[in-house]
């Protein structure tokens, strides 16, 4: 049986930047994940400037070799409605494909990883986590998505409950034929869905177009992911092809109630611990974020991974991503602006500039730690 510091379960980017810094703190980190990588990754795959520093990432080094798309707007509506465009005339965000991101985050790593492989069984034996009867440590991290095995553990038979987003989207390699398809990559758009329950996008990085639909309630979703293909067919977007199937998935984000994230010897991350924004979805920020500050507290404990002190995980996260909230744009908006209409709002180009994308999808004026 092999022995590490810690083990953990999910190669996405919360669990490669727990890895990461764990390296670099002098532990030997395990990497266990389901797939095999490079791999497909539902997510319409933009980052927001913040990610830069915080993952230390050469832009230069990653754009030589990879789809990096600098956004520099945002056209925002409703779907069936105008648009507006807004523009800031230099970058504000940035557009790449999950398939290589997380691939050269894992890679980046250093950790040991043993890809495609299943995580079947746990076991709490001697103070140790041993997983598949293969691999021990005294310390195991929680990085495997929605449906990851060390998140199940952790709630028991009482299952999580919270707010999910359900999604569905496609991303494809633009064709000759789909080459004026009126879609810019430095200015992507977002359209939300009449009742402000959820958003479409169309995104264009480089060679490739993403586009999707994601919504915090799930009744009749087929028939508003049909309505938002339909837009934007009217509008000659080559919205569906045959040859590129739309993928589902869904993920929990970080909205009420509180959520177990911490046991003896445990921890979650990323969308295992439901930290995607409650307003935006954004999940990767997060993400990283709390694969920087777990690293950190394991390295710091000399051992000690005790509930107790493994508890002061979640104030440490509440600092840097702010409580848990009520999800979704129309809670964010006082009663009487949107009994007075909150399509109206969005015709506003104030409004959809400094609260919208500043505020609540950029966090522009947000600093770094």
């Amino acid at each position: 049986m092999e022995s590490f510091d810690v083990i953990i379960v999910g190669g996405g980017p919360s669990g490669s930047t727990c890895g990461w810094k764990l390296r670099l703190a002098g532990k030997r980190t395990l990497i266990i994940d389901c797939k095999i990588f490079p791999r497909d990754k539902p997510c319409a795959g933009w980052i927001t400037p913040q990610v830069i520093p915080l993952l230390k990432l050469d832009v230069q080094e990653y754009s030589s070799a990879y789809t990096w798309q600098p956004i520099t707007g945002f056209r925002c509506g409703v779907i069936g409605g105008t648009d507006i465009p807004i523009d800031y005339q230099k970058p504000v965000s940035f557009g790449i494909r999950r398939s290589e991101f997380d691939h050269y985050l894992l890679n980046r790593s250093g950790s040991e990883k043993r890809l495609n492989e299943k995580v079947d069984r746990i076991e709490r034996v001697g103070g140790e986590w041993v997983i598949n009867n293969k691999y021990r440590a005294p310390m195991l991290v929680g990085a495997g998505g929605t449906n990851c095995p060390i998140a199940r553990m952790l709630s028991g038979t009482r299952k999580e409950k919270g707010s999910t987003v359900v999604a569905q989207e496609v991303e494809f390699k633009i064709d000759e034929a789909m080459s004026d398809c009126g879609v810019t990559g430095d200015i992507p758009s977002l359209y939300f869905c009449p009742d402000f329950r959820g958003y479409g996008w169309c995104f264009r990085k480089g060679n490739y177009l993403n586009i999707g639909l994601g919504r915090t309630d799930a009744r009749n979703f087929t028939n508003h992911v049909s309505q938002f293909q339909a837009f934007l067919g009217k509008r000659e977007i080559p919205y569906l092809d045959v040859r590129y199937p739309w993928k589902g998935h869904s993920y929990q984000l970080h909205a009420l109630p509180e959520r177990k994230l911490t046991a003896e010897g445990v921890l979650l991350l990323g969308d295992a611990a439901g930290l995607a924004d409650a307003i935006s979805g954004e999940g990767i920020r997060p993400a990283i974020e709390s694969g920087l500050i777990a690293a950190e507290l394991i390295s710091d404990a000399n051992g000690n991974y005790q509930a107790e002190y493994l508890a002061k995980y979640e104030p440490l996260l509440k600092c840097r991503i702010g409580k848990r909230s009520r999800p979704g744009v129309l809670n964010q908006l006082p009663a009487s602006w949107i009994a007075t209409g909150a399509n109206w709002l969005l015709a506003s180009r104030w409004f959809s500039r400094n609260v919208l994308l500043d505020r609540w999808f950029l966090h522009r004026f947000e600093k770094v730690p």
